[in-house]
């Protein structure tokens, strides 16, 4: 007896998907709940498991083909019988570690005949003629000639260098440099100021170029190759140039200083690791701010229909996550009303889950709004592309400790270490002015720069 597997609703609006790839083939076994082939859709790639056992007899949909929810992928045979040899048949391969066979010929190579033969030995006599070594009777000819040079170049170098300026020899003691070791390249040989600060950054050069050398840049292996466009990157690129297409976007950008961020988190972090399970990191707060300031700011949570514009009732938080297969956008749901122990465990599961490809697609539907660590790798800050239906995304750089102007609350002004972060804001034109994003990023920047989380901490 055979049961058909069908394409299962992915989603709520998801009415088809494209076969990417077969995890088994025509005549393999397969148990209940074991992967069976991977899906994309316009949301979001996953695996659809097998839901009876037995060996798969017929495969309808090839790789790269799309068909409509409902439709036949696969037929799978009565497992009764099969499902049992199926294993033993996996285990006969592995068993024939006879292939180990292949040691014996590794044992061969005690031919050491080859190695025996250490007649090579008789080479090195014939190398020895060390009849080349007379030859150096020719040195002493030459000795004479490069002795007077040689001679006259220390006679100069030893009188002239002799005198330093006492404003060379005191800036090289501040620099730590040893003139004996440095060559003037002065008048006769004088050694000047230049020459010691060319001393002090050879050095600095020459331990920094073997580290080079020990961190090569690896190579890709894609480098020189082609390869089909994936579903997901055909998605992504065609969402990503409708979006630039049509609608006016630009960036606008604020620097925040999250030092009291960073000493909270610091003070914290230990206690909230062992309530949440996961670190505390700066993502949590970035995104209870930029929710919190939707709320009175509606044209960022919005969204353009022709001529009609939505103002959505939640906040829901789309944030990116990259993968191997790409950017994928989880959402986090009325991020506003949450704590920063919610927010976090969210962050982590989700994320680890799109990695994962475990990400259900309603879980990547519904975001208002758009959160983008772009700091994660080291960037300061970028300019996101906006991704329609939303109007608005938000970019948070890498958070850096600077030398900043401060101000005290008496006005006087000092230069302090600060953690300070750039927020990168772009915007649908069409709807959003340059005044409305800057209003909305004055406020996410007062709220972390004031840090008072406590009452949202979760824990």
């Amino acid at each position: 007896m055979s049961e058909s597997v069908v394409l299962p609703a992915l989603g709520e609006s998801v009415t088809e998907g494209t076969v990417t790839r077969w995890l088994k083939k025509v005549g393999d076994s397969v148990n209940v709940d074991e992967p069976l082939v991977e899906v994309s859709t316009d949301k979001v790639d996953t695996e659809i498991p097998s839901p009876v056992a037995g060996v798969i007899e017929q495969i309808l949909v090839q790789e790269d083909e799309t068909v409509q929810v409902g439709a036949v992928l696969v037929i799978i045979g009565s497992g009764s019988g099969s499902t049992a040899p199926a294993a033993p048949a996996a285990a006969a391969p592995v068993a024939p570690p006879v292939v180990q066979a292949p040691p014996a010929p590794v044992a061969p190579p005690v031919v050491a005949a080859p190695v025996a033969p250490p007649v090579v030995a008789a080479p090195p006599v014939v190398v020895a003629p060390p009849v080349v070594a007379p030859p150096v009777v020719a040195p002493p000819v030459a000795p004479p000639v490069v002795a007077a040079p040689v001679i006259s170049v220390p006679a100069a170098s030893s009188t002239d260098a002799g005198y330093v300026t006492p404003l060379v020899r005191k800036f090289a003691q501040d620099s730590g440099v040893d003139l004996s070791r440095v060559s003037g390249t002065g008048v006769g040989g004088r050694i000047r100021k230049e020459d010691v600060m060319a001393a002090t950054s050879a050095p600095a050069g020459t331990s920094f170029a073997p580290a080079a050398a020990h961190v090569p840049a690896p190579v890709s292996a894609l480098r020189g190759t082609s390869e089909p466009m994936s579903r997901l990157r055909k998605v992504l690129a065609e969402r990503a140039v409708a979006s630039m297409v049509s609608s006016a976007q630009l960036t606008t950008v604020v620097e925040v200083d999250v030092t009291r961020i960073a000493e909270m988190r610091k003070s914290i972090q230990a206690r909230f690791t062992a309530a949440t399970g996961t670190k505390l990191n700066f993502m949590p707060f970035f995104f209870l701010a930029s929710a919190e300031a939707l709320r009175s700011h509606p044209k960022l949570n919005a969204s353009i229909e022709g001529e009609t514009i939505n103002y959505h009732p939640s906040e829901n938080i789309s944030f990116a996550v990259d993968t191997d297969r790409g950017l994928l956008t989880p959402v986090i749901r009325d991020a506003a009303s949450l704590s920063l122990a919610q927010i976090a465990q969210q962050i982590a599961d989700l994320a680890s889950r799109t990695r994962e490809n475990k990400l259900k697609p309603d879980e990547m539907m519904g975001g208002t709004f758009t959160l983008t660590n772009t700091g994660s790798r080291g960037a300061l800050f970028d300019t996101p592309v906006v991704f329609l239906p939303q109007v608005a995304i938000l970019g948070t750089g890498v958070v850096q400790k600077r030398p900043v102007v401060i101000t005290s609350s008496d006005g006087q002004e000092s230069i302090a270490i600060r953690s300070m972060v750039y927020l990168a804001l772009s915007y649908d034109h069409r709807l959003v002015d340059g005044a409305d994003a800057s209003r909305y990023l004055v406020d996410v920047k007062a709220r972390l720069e004031e840090a008072n989380f406590q009452n949202n901490l979760g824990i």
